[in-house]
This record gives structure tokens, C-alpha cells and sequence, in this order.
């Protein structure tokens, strides 16, 4: 990175390190194995494998991606709750795309019944008129 925040460092922390292997069916989604390696590359048997499930809904306005965590201690165990895992992350992006819903509809701005006023020069807001 060429500039950073003065005093503020960038850093990888060399002690949560982990190798990735993605496995996928090229139909339903893909299972990311995170395996836990030293500085040196070398496996980290300190540290558990952790496994993340990717999909994709589609939605009128394209593909929605989904990531969540599968808890699982082996492959076999990820591919078979990845179904469960990836209808809950379904059910959880659905609830939030309709709460973003209703808050995107009680914001609007109704203008007031009467309209803006044609008295004078300026915008819509009544900026740029001169007040007598």
C-alpha cells in the first residue's frame, strides 16, 4: 500500500494464519476449509479447522451472495450441514432485506399538500428568494 494514517501500521498477524482449500458440487455452492498453518507455512495443529459455506440467492436485481460459518470438525460433517446452514442464512438475508424494506419506505418525504411555491425566484425549498 503506497500511504497509510500516520502512526497506524498494516500488519498480518502471523499467529492466525490459515491455508484455504475450496471444494464445491459447481451446482449448489462451495465449502471453504480454512487449515491453520504457522509463519513458516506449515500446519498448526494448535488450532482447529474451520469450514464456511458460500451460495447464491437470486433476486430480481441479480445474484445475492451468502457466507456463513458451518460447524463442523471435518468435511464430511460441512457437506452435510451446509443445506441447513445455508437455508437458516437464506431465512436471516431474507428478514434483513425486508427490514432495509421498510425503512427505505417510512423514510420518504411526502411534500406538503399545497405544493412548492410559485411566488417567486428560487428552488423548490424557497433557497435563493428574498424575504420582505
Amino acid at each position: 500500500m503506497s500511504s497509510t494514517a500516520p502512526g497506524r501500521q498494516i500488519e498480518m498477524d502471523p499467529s492466525q494464519l490459515y491455508r484455504e482449500e475450496i471444494f464445491t458440487d459447481r451446482k449448489l455452492g462451495s465449502i471453504r476449509m480454512l487449515i491453520p498453518v504457522t509463519a513458516d507455512g506449515s500446519p498448526d495443529a494448535s488450532r482447529g479447522v474451520l469450514y464456511s459455506g458460500q451460495a447464491q440467492v437470486m433476486t430480481p436485481v441479480g445474484a445475492l451472495p451468502l457466507n456463513f460459518d458451518l460447524d463442523a470438525t471435518t468435511l464430511a460433517g460441512a457437506i452435510a450441514k451446509f443445506g441447513e446452514a445455508a437455508e437458516v442464512e437464506v431465512q436471516q438475508t431474507l428478514r434483513e432485506l425486508q427490514e432495509l424494506r421498510r425503512e427505505q419506505a417510512s423514510s420518504l418525504v411526502i411534500p406538503d399538500s399545497a405544493g412548492p411555491s410559485l411566488a417567486g425566484p428560487g428552488d423548490l425549498l424557497g433557497r435563493g428568494r428574498s424575504r420582505r
